[in-house]
């Protein structure tokens, strides 16, 4: 039997971290109008960098006044639709991106803006916006090409570890960094040719003694030293594309009191590009058929984090976990 209830997470009032800020509510389960479709959320992607702005209110395009709903990605199944839908039917399988459509059980959602996939597993997870994030950034803006050097940062990561891969299939040597021996195995299954695991090995050192040519292409999610560390090795018209600074996103901005980058990047006809996937959204729909068809023709490897959160009441430990830097891979919770 149906049940009539379901729960969500909405942000109740601006906090300066997730925690704080997030409430559990319980509303019935909607009816669909004409050209909606109702949708069981069974696995959502957290994304605990975005979600911390956005309880912040740091996220200029957005603006939103709470109480508001929390969670992107999530992928279910289909189990009512709208008398004018007729392209999907109660069963499928669907994916969804919008906002406040991820951390909740269930979701009413126009049924053009859901995505019909093969199952409702929490690997599309991975693809959806999250590979399509990763081959946007690399390709429009960091106008990724052949026969370069690529860095990714927290390469073992959900959007990280599909950089790495999308790299290597475009013909690129790919450096990726991570932090523990497990995340280098990893990296070394994707095809990364050379991990640097930053507690063992001094990144600018490993860069410096390797490349002393530079690097071409910085796929860039972690910011601090990092950062400045990416921008001193860029090669000659090398591209550096922000992806997120995850290294920050759990406290204030850190004050920095040193020459400013233009210097160096000056005299190398070299570039610091900030990504944010709505900026792009025209590139989404063919970035999305093409990663999809890479993952169903076996081309392109998944990872979802092997640590299980389960249900609503588990997505701020899940957000926590991610800002922690332990997961190898997607992190997801299971509804």
């Amino acid at each position: 039997m149906q049940p009539r209830f379901y729960k969500k997470l909405i942000a109740k009032q601006l906090g300066q971290d997730f925690k704080s800020a997030v409430e559990i509510v319980e509303l019935r389960i909607p009816e669909p109008a004409a050209h909606e479709i109702v949708i069981r959320n069974q696995f959502a992607g957290v994304n605990a960098g975005f979600d911390t702005l956005l309880c912040r209110g740091e996220v200029p395009y957005a603006n939103l006044t709470p109480p508001f709903d929390l969670g992107v990605e999530a992928v279910g199944e289909v189990i009512a639709v709208g008398s004018d839908v007729t392209d999907i039917k109660i069963g499928d399988a669907v994916a969804t991106t919008v906002r406040g459509g991820g951390y909740r059980e269930y979701q009413a959602i126009a049924a053009n803006l859901a995505i019909k996939v093969r199952q409702a597993t929490p690997d599309i997870l991975t693809l959806m916006p999250t590979g399509v994030s990763a081959m946007v950034a690399l390709e429009q803006v960091g106008e990724m090409g052949s026969g370069e050097v690529v860095l990714v940062t927290a390469a073992a990561g959900g959007t990280g570890h599909i950089a790495v891969q999308l790299a290597k299939l475009a013909g690129n040597h790919v450096i990726g960094t991570c932090g523990s021996d497990a995340k280098s195995e990893f990296l070394k299954k994707l095809g990364c040719d050379r991990v640097i695991n930053y507690k063992q090995e001094n990144v600018d050192e490993v860069l410096k003694g390797e490349y002393p040519d530079g690097i071409n292409l910085v796929f860039e999610c972690v910011g601090k030293e990092i950062f400045d560390i990416c921008v001193n090795n860029l090669a000659v018209r090398g591209r550096l594309v922000v992806v997120g600074f995850i290294s920050e996103y759990a406290y204030q901005l850190e004050a920095v009191y040193q020459p400013r980058i233009y210097s160096k990047l000056f005299w190398k006809a070299a570039s610091v590009r900030g990504f944010l996937m709505p900026r792009y959204g025209d590139y989404i729909p063919e970035a999305r058929d093409r990663i999809l068809d890479l993952f169903y023709t076996g081309k392109l490897q998944v990872a979802v984090d092997s640590t299980e959160f389960k249900g609503i009441e588990s997505v701020t430990a899940a957000v926590e976990y991610l800002l922690s830097g332990q997961n190898c891979g997607k992190v997801v919770v299971r509804f």
